[in-house]
């Protein structure tokens, strides 16, 4: 399931991906002090005002195992595999889209204690090559060069994805970036994405 959150026209994209046998619930909170517009697909959208909650529990997407359907750069991107291997569920935060919004994606099961969080502010610190109007691009997007596309399959951090992991060391900053920014926990975990965290 994919989740957009638009803000003056920006949009944020929270993804989920995963096999319809082992259903979780995701509370979208709004931590903002603005309005959001909070659209899944493929069950629709609703308007978030500040501080207002959507309990979303999990569905199929017309039957496809992945959801379409994706955001505009710069977006904060929270990805969801549910019952994986070993009947994990894996999430993460990516920054590979680059930077619009602080985000805490938390499993509020007992079973699983914690998640990827990036509270930085990474949109006041963002170097003025990447800047975007309401975000932090992504290099790729910018410069579109093998280097920041990994486009080859084989790439490594760059001075501008090691600016985004320095903040947000939970977050995917490139695409290969696995070792530190995949978390698990048992399949059917329920969690909450909250944004404007602090």
């Amino acid at each position: 399931m994919r989740l957009l959150i638009l803000k003056n026209f920006y949009i944020l994209s929270v993804a989920y991906f995963f096999a319809s046998t082992h259903a979780a619930r995701f509370d979208i909170t709004n931590s903002c002090s603005f309005v959001v517009w909070a659209a899944a697909v493929p069950v629709g959208g609703r308007q978030l005002n500040p501080g207002q909650t959507w309990h979303l529990d999990t569905g199929d997407c017309g039957g496809l195992l992945e959801c379409r359907g994706y955001g505009q750069p710069p977006n904060t991107l929270a990805e969801y595999s549910l019952n994986q291997y070993k009947n994990l569920d894996f999430f993460d935060i990516s920054l590979v889209d680059g930077f619009n919004v602080r985000m805490d994606f938390s499993p509020t099961s007992p079973q699983c204690k914690r998640g990827p969080k990036c509270v930085a502010n990474i949109n006041g610190e963002c170097p003025a090559k990447l800047k975007a109007p309401g975000g932090c691009n992504n290099p790729c997007t910018v410069f579109k060069t093998d280097q920041y596309c990994c486009n080859s399959g084989s790439c490594g951090p760059t001075d501008y994805s090691r600016f985004f992991k320095t903040r947000c060391p939970d977050a995917y900053s490139y695409p290969k970036d696995d070792q530190t920014s995949t978390f698990t926990c048992p399949g059917g975990t329920n969690s909450e994405v909250v944004f404007c965290a602090n």
